[in-house]
Formats: C-alpha cells, structure tokens, sequence
C-alpha cells in the first residue's frame, strides 16, 4: 500500500541544496511550526521557471509539500518566493554572513521538530542584515543568541567555578568544556583558556538582552570584537565537532577586505 499522500504549504527559509540525479535538488528548508523539512524538487536542474530564486541559499520561500509516509523526503510540488533578500545579496559581505546564518541554523537543528524561537531568530538578523551597512558585531550578536537559544548559552557573568559574579571592570579565563567563564582565583586550575576583557564581558552580556530596535547601537570595540570572535566561533566548533564551511569563506573574505581598507 502507498498510504494517503499528505499536502500542506509551509513558509521557509532555504539553509541548503544539492544535485540529485541528472535533473533534481535535493533542498533543505527551515520553518518556525515544522522545523527543518527536506524535500526533492523534481526537474529544478533543467527547469530554472518553475523554481525561479526560490531555491536559492537563505530565501524565504512559500513551498507547497507532499509525501506518502512519514520519514521519507517530501516532494516539492511548489515554491514561490516570499522574500530574497536582494539587498543583501547585493554586498558580497552581508551574502556570507547571510550564508553562515543559514548553515547554523541547520546545524542546530533536527529535522521535522517545531523551532518557531530560531526562525524568528534568523529572520530578525536577515532583516537587519538587509535594512542597515554590514557589521561585524552583528555575526556575533547572532552567534550568541543563537547559542542561547539553542540550550549552549555561555556563562559570561559570573565564573562557572565557584559562582561568583564578576564585579564591574573584573574580566575572566573562557573555557570552552565549562561553556563560560572562570574567576582570577579559578583561573588557575586550568591549563588552558580565552582570555577576555571586562570590556568585552560586559558587551556580550548587553547583547544578550538587548532589544532587537536597539541592537545596532551597542558598540563593540576592535578588541571586543577579536574576543568575542574567538570565544563564539570556538565554542561553536567544539559543540559541533567541526568548523561551519561558510565561516572559512566569511573569514577569508571579511579578513581581506580589512586588510584592504587598512592599507588604503
């Protein structure tokens, strides 16, 4: 028996694709009310009309699915585009940044589980990606409450030792197995560690709350922006196991052009 084949229309964000056979995709998109859905899109290598930019890597998409039994790939019968961020696709910057966006979510979620908290998350950061200049800060704002979200929040404000709050102006030792920060006196016991700046603590912890109308105007200094750097992509790579590909390329890129603008 085949079973009923099921029918419902989701709105999503494209995270991924890949070539299947001679003439299909295979897509991953990710939805706040079903989670992360995989589906193959029929004939999408040789027809460029039926799917036109809906495919595309970090599109909101509305895509109509359908499927015979639960567990197997949906079938993309339909995806229209509800928003492609032309804006942002326009700044070769805010494109790998909007790219890393995309590739964390779907690390950090599974499959056909409800994550309404994380798409609203990435859709929040794509619009402000699109509506203002490229930023730095802003990855890392996205980094870290993405982090939050998902249940790795980092411990910023008091050690993951002894508990103790750290008093204004009193940095710390980041080590990665504790997800947070040590004391000066529990520093010690440790090998190895990050180490950051009053400076940069007391930015990240205002970035964690903070409203998202107001996010643009917390000000990261150029070593809060480093720390932040190190701690947030490694923390990251060590809850993953492995590096996202699209930070390789964002730095490379991100790198090169500050090398550029510093020289001019």
């Amino acid at each position: 028996m085949t079973g009923v084949r099921t029918i419902e229309r989701v709105i999503g964000y494209v995270l991924s694709s890949q070539d299947y056979g001679e003439s299909d995709r295979i897509v991953t998109f990710f939805s706040g009310e079903k989670g992360k859905l995989k589906g193959i899109a029929k004939g999408a290598r040789k027809s460029r009309r039926r799917f036109v930019n809906a495919l595309e890597p970090f599109c909101l998409s509305s895509i109509l699915l359908s499927r015979r039994r639960a567990g197997r790939l949906f079938i993309i019968e339909e995806c229209d585009v509800v928003n492609h961020y032309a804006a942002v696709r326009q700044d070769i910057e805010k494109t790998l940044a909007a790219s890393y966006f995309a590739e964390l979510a779907d690390l950090f979620t599974v499959e056909e589980k409800p994550a309404k908290r994380l798409f609203d998350h990435m859709k929040d950061f794509l619009d402000l990606l699109a509506a203002s200049s490229f930023s730095e800060s802003l990855v890392r704002l996205y980094e870290l409450r993405l982090l939050a979200l998902s249940g790795y929040d980092p411990a910023l404000d008091s050690c993951t030792v002894c508990g103790k709050v750290l008093n204004r102006g009193e940095g710390g030792t980041f080590v990665l197995e504790d997800g947070g920060v040590r004391c000066s006196p529990c520093r010690g016991l440790v090998s190895r560690g990050i180490a950051i700046s009053p400076g940069t603590v007391k930015t990240l912890v205002t970035g964690k709350t903070m409203p998202l109308d107001k996010i643009r105007r917390l000000a990261f200094t150029g070593l809060a922006l480093r720390e932040s750097d190190e701690i947030l992509t490694r923390l990251i790579r060590h809850i993953l196991g492995r590096e996202p590909r699209s930070l390789r390329v964002y730095r490379e890129v991100i790198l090169l052009g500050n090398n550029k603008r510093s020289t001019s």
